[in-house]
């Protein structure tokens, strides 16, 4: 299919105002298109008013300047699409997608996500270390179940949502997502790169996986904020910097696991650190070595008997950052278990909290450095014992990027 290219069309809100039909266009691109980059024009149209019957003077012509704004943004798997303005008001339907928004200092635009008091409630954990943010999600719409009747209701100027993932839902058909992209505004983003997923059949074009921060990039590009981008990557790169040159030996590495914290006794969700994806995007560039020895997979459940007999050396519990969860009730119920109280993370106390795995640029950061402490703390200071609260208070020449900073970009302040 041809890439599709917003700006040649109506949006229903042109429509709306002057009238035009829409016009139809092949929103399910499978290719990136050409062109990244904002593209500016200005066109200077001449018109001179000629004299009617009831005026016998000449009247002096006039000169009209338009300029022309839009922008065109290209990522897969939606094609190219373009912009008239940065959008005002933003769907979301994943974390990773509203934390971009967020860290651009457009968080007050995203008016849907999945969970979002659950996520608000988690986020602001983190936010709490930046001087001057606030972030608040509370009330928005919970979009995980999208209908079509609420996206109208919503009148977006972006779906900041990956249409193939909205597809795979099994209710919405090609149609209605093409009606949505053309009624309403453009679809513009890309989940299954989560953990190098397939998009469902019914996707006809083709699918690529852009990482975490690329994808970023052209969300940035999107609101026009590439400054705010480009501020928050050297950050973001600086932190790598430290990580990659300050790394043991790979034998010297400790084994890990990450694991769900809701039911740690019984049924318990284990998950993958350095699979392709940017749900690993905070652990594989740490490379620990993975205590299952390749042999469960990302969502597989297991029980204390199998984490015994993986016996890791760190145990990370996500969900543990939550305002809901005791981190030092976790660790008792560990240390008290007979199977449990025997795992070498739980006896050494290195059993730690993690975050979010659909995590964005901001909560990246926070994670880069916690997790590098959490596994590495004779390399990059110790990581406190935490049990509940917001992130807890690093001691400044411990902290690997600077919070200030990360505030201030996001405020405005390059």
């Amino acid at each position: 299919m041809s890439d599709h290219i917003r700006g040649g069309e109506s949006t229903r809100r042109e429509y709306l105002k002057y009238g035009g039909a829409v016009l139809t266009g092949g929103l399910l691109a499978g290719c990136t298109g050409s062109s990244d980059t904002g593209t500016q024009g200005e066109t200077v149209t001449e018109t001179t008013a000629t004299p009617t019957e009831s005026t016998a003077t000449a009247t002096e012509s006039e000169e009209t300047t338009t300029e022309d704004t839009s922008y065109t943004v290209s990522m897969s798997p939606v094609g190219e699409v373009e912009f008239e303005s940065p959008p005002e008001t933003v769907f979301t339907r994943l974390t990773h997608h509203a934390d971009m928004a967020f860290a651009l200092g457009h968080g007050d635009t995203v008016n849907a996500m999945h969970a979002p008091d659950y996520y608000h409630d988690l986020w602001n954990q983190f936010v709490e270390r930046l001087p001057g943010v606030s972030l608040d999600w509370r009330g928005l719409y919970s979009s995980w179940e999208v209908s079509k009747e609420k996206l109208y209701e919503l009148d977006s100027d972006v779906h900041l949502a990956d249409p193939a993932s909205v597809l795979a839902l099994g209710s919405w058909s090609v149609d209605d997502i093409e009606e949505i992209e053309q009624n309403i505004s453009p679809w513009f983003g890309n989940s299954f790169s989560a953990r190098h997923q397939t998009p469902p059949d019914s996707w006809e074009g083709d699918y690529e996986y852009p990482g975490l921060w690329e994808q970023f990039e052209k969300v940035a590009q999107v609101f026009q904020a590439t400054d705010r981008y480009e501020a928050l990557a050297s950050i973001r790169n600086d932190l790598l910097t430290t990580v990659e040159e300050n790394l043991p030996p790979e034998s010297e590495r400790p084994t890990a696991v990450m694991v769900g914290s809701s039911d740690i006794e019984g049924d318990i969700w284990a998950y993958t650190l350095s699979n392709p994806g940017f749900l690993t995007a905070h652990t594989r560039p740490l490379g620990p070595r993975d205590a299952f020895d390749g042999s469960v997979e990302s969502g597989t459940v297991v029980d204390l008997e199998a984490l015994l007999e993986a016996d890791p050396d760190v145990m990370l519990l996500l969900g543990g950052m939550l305002p809901t969860t005791d981190m030092g009730e976790l660790r008792e119920t560990l240390e008290s278990n007979a199977v449990g109280g025997e795992i070498t993370a739980v006896k050494n106390g290195r059993v730690h909290p993690q975050g979010a795995r659909y995590q964005g640029p901001i909560l990246n950061l926070f994670q880069l450095e916690m997790t590098a402490k959490q596994l590495y703390p004779e390399l990059f200071g110790e990581w406190p014992t935490y049990e509940n609260g917001p992130y807890p208070e690093i001691p400044e020449e411990e902290q690997l990027f600077d919070r200030q900073r990360v505030a201030d970009i996001i405020d405005g302040d390059i």
